[in-house]
């Protein structure tokens, strides 16, 4: 069942979260062990990142968390959850994104989340040369293969029609290389006439933020589902790290009360108190589901369902 279909048969605010896949030459226990303690708040679907490649000191092109596609199909074999791998331009060729589109497709994975990632260098980004520039490229590419289309059909005589669903991200705060949000949403709606069936959001810790963006994005006709994307802070040096990293601001009373932490045991009692207060007016507001940033760490999430579900 794809993801807009889950959230179209309830009117119950749902609960999904993403993990990451382990650094390589580590074992895939540390996923379960993050999934393990969540499974009693019903996730209806397990996001799985993907990351972009990167350099070491000589040049080498070199990957931390390969497996995105193995994990994927591992957490679907082992607890019949739908899964959602993450689908990146950056880092990518055309050619190299339809081969993890046909892998992924023999494997009955077909919900997606649809990104353009960050590439070499996230403050000049620059896709690969034959790769996808933006994320509506990309989508442009899976939707051509959900209609049978490959990319070099005079060679393959492909007739295999692909049923991927497609999700893709969204910015309260807008993207940080957007020139103002209101030009970022338009890029988003391009994303939704493209064929994306719902938005997960960026993290951001002041709700009106995300109320503002939902409105916005309503008034210029996307009508999909926005779901909300949430990162309890747990460690003190986050309240200078997330927002430089992720653009999200911190609301003065939050920031406040991390400043005063002495350790992170005092960060992350805060973060969780935080991020309770927030899930909760989310969950009157209406969201389809909160969905929850693990970093595989599920402590605090754990902490914080059982306070909201």
């Amino acid at each position: 069942m794809n993801i807009a279909e889950i959230i179209r048969k309830t009117d119950k605010t749902l609960f999904s979260f993403e993990v990451l896949p382990p650094l390589k030459g580590k074992s895939i226990e540390g996923i379960y062990k993050t999934i393990d303690p969540l499974l009693e708040f019903n996730p209806q679907f397990i996001n799985i990142t993907t990351h972009c490649e990167q350099y070491d000191k000589n040049g080498k092109r070199t990957r931390k968390r390969p497996g995105t596609v193995a994990v994927a199909a591992a957490i679907k074999h082992k607890y019949n959850i739908p899964v959602v791998p993450h689908i990146l331009c950056g880092g990518f060729t055309r050619e190299e994104t339809e081969y993890v589109l046909i892998d992924l497709n023999f494997l009955g994975i077909e919900n997606l989340l649809v990104l353009r990632g960050d590439g070499r260098n996230k403050e000049n980004y620059t896709p690969e040369e034959a790769g996808n520039r933006y994320a509506v490229d990309l989508l442009r590419q899976i939707n051509d293969m959900n209609h049978g289309k490959y990319l070099d059909d005079s060679e393959t005589n492909a007739s295999t029609i692909t049923n991927f669903n497609c999700g893709v991200a969204g910015y309260p705060e807008k993207h940080y290389s957007a020139a103002n949000l209101d030009e970022d949403i338009q890029h988003l709606k391009e994303k939704v006439d493209a064929g994306a069936q719902y938005i997960v959001t960026q993290m951001f810790f002041d709700n009106q933020k995300f109320y503002d963006f939902v409105e916005k994005c309503r008034k210029i006709g996307i009508t999909v589902p926005i779901i909300p994307g949430l990162k309890p802070i747990g460690f003190m040096n986050q309240v200078d790290v997330l927002p430089r990293i992720f653009a999200c601001h911190l609301p003065d009373i939050l920031e406040k009360n991390l400043r005063q932490c002495k350790t992170d045991a005092d960060a992350a009692k805060v973060g969780t108190e935080w991020s309770i207060y927030q899930a909760k007016e989310l969950i009157k507001f209406g969201v389809p589901s909160l969905h929850w940033f693990t970093y595989s760490d599920p402590s605090q999430v754990v902490e914080i369902a059982k306070s909201i579900y």
